[in-house]
């Protein structure tokens, strides 16, 4: 079993900037990617960010250049520092560990961008 809780949400002003946190703990050996998702109202939650166990990294072309994510391993915690923030990056973002028999979600941060 693997348990994320996540921080660093809140409410910031247009262009403003956060850091969201995933801390894992358990069965933390067994995750190959960590990935933030976010989801707004009334939409499907889509996939933000990841990154693998080796440090590689991918991003959705709407956060690119905006929204980096990395990793701490010592503190087995995943963070996604977003700049530039916008009104459309306005939702309840997920951390999901992947692992190897299935996946595993944190219960959510709510960032609201809005002046």
């Amino acid at each position: 079993q693997v348990q994320l809780v996540e921080s660093g949400g809140g409410l910031v002003q247009p262009g403003g900037s956060l850091r969201l946190s995933c801390a894992a703990s358990g069965s933390i050996f067994s995750i190959n990617v960590m990935a933030w998702y976010r989801q707004a109202p009334g939409k499907q939650r889509e996939w933000v960010a990841l990154i693998t166990s080796d440090g590689r990294t991918n991003y959705v072309d709407s956060v690119k250049g905006r929204f980096t994510i990395s990793r701490d391993n010592a503190k087995n915690t995943v963070y996604l520092q977003m700049n530039s923030l916008k009104p459309e990056d306005t939702a309840v973002y997920y951390c999901k560990a992947a692992a190897v028999t299935r996946d595993y979600w944190g219960q959510g941060t709510q960032v609201t961008v809005s002046s």
